[in-house]
């Protein structure tokens, strides 16, 4: 079918500047969360968008690996955990590492990595990022100790911090205003693919191969995304960044650094009041806290925060890091439940996440045409409480409950995930300029790492507290030296109870599995309760249906015959856009 016919594209439309005058007040009136028209953007050249498909193409698939690369890497936890040849004998507290080294390093860089792309392209960021995760990724093939995984781990999460950001910024710098919220449902679908293949993709390794190669798998794919993206995608840039805001800049990562250390040290102590944990929490608050008095005082900010004065913008980005608090602390659990307590392999585990992935890569892509219709605080209250029932289901599992209603559970979660991700996150990309797009992203994608983090550990700490409280009593057949490690998680229990015997063990197994899933009644029980905390803030603050009513003709051909600019700010987004 043939595209429809486009007014001539503005020169520089890629890294426009904001708009002034009468058409500039019309862009700061504009309410984010509807797409209402920032009228005045120039148009995407014709070049570009006759391949804006393709390019959306190339930014998934570079998405995907990164997201795919952290959902592999939690089915081969117990092979690297064994001893060589298998694994490298990594214990609990490195393989932690190997995780959280990389969420340390990619969270502290995203807003840094945002800025970057803004001022010196986006494309050369993405690039760069690419490049450099594809290194880490073999160098930690190689890896001949749990160390050097962890260092390598922190190289991967130093190059993800740069692509994350750009993705979704070459995104909005690709797409015309009404074809945003359908392109960001589908980049937003990518990462339920990512989060379904990435566990098969890991079991379908391990099973044949040894475990490095789940890091080595990157590497093909990292060239094959390097080629297109210096064929297809564009540069874009901020034509007037300003001046550089160095202390903004070391503020923001020294500020996220502590907290998210904090919060993962927190999680493997399952201890919030440990004296390193309250320091660090307390110095990242204290931090970002002067991050932000600097940013308000200073006259090249790094980052503009009167944007969290519009409660539409600061409603999205609390539910983007309230909705990963929730999932990813339920999806920290999941995985223990279904391997641990159902006796299913990492490749059946990731068999069972599909359901989720599905409905994430069905209804992503068309929430757009549910806010059209319903508005962004009914469709994004809905996911929210989708998303809550479904975590609370878990509180009525155990043992045996049917696999197709694992399945269901699973669907639902993913179709709540399908109608909030897309919707708050065109409410953010909208809010700012078009040629602020590096710094939007880095936004979005540093709150939702920092409630994902906090999920894990917060959750994951509730869940070891209850579970070492119930299976304490159940330890006396274990012998004095062992009973603190068999107490740890119910995988140290379960190995405890395998060197005790299959008959002497065999009720130490059923009290384990007995005491996880009591923990994980509670934990799922409070992943909901967060998630109803989700739903209550965007019905309380993000914007209904404003339908817009058109302007009559004979008006418009009056207005457009005084003033040209007064017509832009004034004609329906649709018209703008050329649809």
């Amino acid at each position: 079918m043939p595209e429809p016919s486009r007014p001539p594209a503005t020169p520089g439309a890629t890294g426009s500047a904001t708009p002034s005058g009468p058409a500039a007040s019309a862009v700061s009136a504009a309410s984010p969360a509807t797409g209402a028209a920032r009228s005045a953007e120039p148009r995407i050249p014709e070049a570009i968008h006759r391949r804006r498909w393709w390019i959306l193409t190339v930014l998934m698939f570079s998405l995907l690996i990164v997201v795919l690369d952290n959902s592999i890497l939690n089915v081969a936890v117990k092979t690297i955990a064994s001893p060589a040849p298998t694994g490298i004998g990594a214990t609990q507290s490195e393989l932690e590492w190997a995780i959280n080294s990389y969420t340390l390093v990619f969270a502290g860089l995203l807003f840094t990595a945002g800025l970057l792309g803004d001022r010196i392209g986006r494309k050369k960021v993405l690039l760069f990022g690419i490049l450099v995760f594809g290194i880490g990724s073999a160098l930690a093939a190689m890896s001949a100790s749990p160390g050097e995984l962890i260092t390598w781990r922190a190289l991967m999460g130093f190059g993800a911090a740069f692509v994350m950001p750009a993705t979704l910024a070459v995104l909005m710098n690709v797409f015309e205003r009404d074809e945003q919220p359908k392109a960001i449902g589908i980049w937003a679908g990518s990462v339920g693919l990512g989060i379904a293949i990435g566990p098969i993709t890991g079991g379908l390794l391990l099973e044949h191969f040894w475990w490095g190669s789940i890091f080595l798998v990157n590497v093909p794919v990292v060239v094959i995304a390097l080629i297109a993206m210096a064929v297809l995608v564009p540069d874009s840039r901020d034509p007037k960044p300003g001046k550089v805001d160095p202390v903004g800049v070391a503020l923001s990562i020294v500020g996220l650094v502590l907290l998210v250390y904090g919060i993962i040290r927190g999680g493997e102590l399952a201890d919030f009041t440990d004296t390193t944990v309250l320091l660090a929490i307390a110095g990242g608050v204290l931090v970002l806290a002067g991050f932000v008095w600097h940013e308000k005082r200073s006259s090249h900010p790094a980052m503009d925060v009167t944007y969290f004065r519009k409660p539409a913008f600061s409603a999205a980005v609390a539910a983007i890091a309230l909705v990963f608090f929730a999932l990813m602390g339920v999806t920290f659990f999941s995985a223990f439940y279904l391997q641990s307590v159902r006796g299913y392999s990492a490749l059946q585990s990731g068999l069972l996440i599909v359901p989720l992935a599905a409905a994430q890569m069905i209804f992503a892509p068309r929430a757009r045409l549910v806010v059209d219709r319903f508005g962004a605080r009914a469709v994004c209250t809905v996911g929210m409480l989708l998303v809550a029932a479904g975590l609370a289901s878990f509180a009525l599992f155990d043992a045996g409950t049917p696999v197709w209603v694992l399945c269901l559970v699973f669907f639902v979660q993913g179709t709540g995930m399908a109608h909030i991700m897309p919707p708050v996150t065109v409410a953010v990309m909208q809010a700012l300029p078009r040629e602020k797009a590096g710094s939007g992203s880095a936004i979005n994608n540093t709150f939702r790492q920092v409630g994902g983090a906090l999920g894990i550990a917060v959750l994951g700490s509730v869940l070891s507290t209850v579970y070492r409280g119930d299976i304490e009593g159940h330890l006396g057949a274990v012998p004095a030296g062992a009973r603190a490690v068999a107490g740890e998680s119910i995988e140290a229990t379960l190995g405890v109870a395998e060197r005790l015997g299959p008959v002497a063990g065999k009720p130490l197994v059923t009290a384990a599995h007995d005491a996880f899933i009591g923990a994980m009644h509670v934990t799922a029980l409070g992943s909901a309760a967060v998630a109803l905390i989700g739903a209550a803030v965007v019905a309380r603050y993000l914007p209904g249906r404003t339908p817009t009513a058109p302007a009559a003709p004979e008006e418009s051909a009056q207005d457009s015959s005084q003033d040209p600019s007064q017509d832009a700010a004034s004609r329906p987004a649709k018209e703008l856009t050329g649809s």
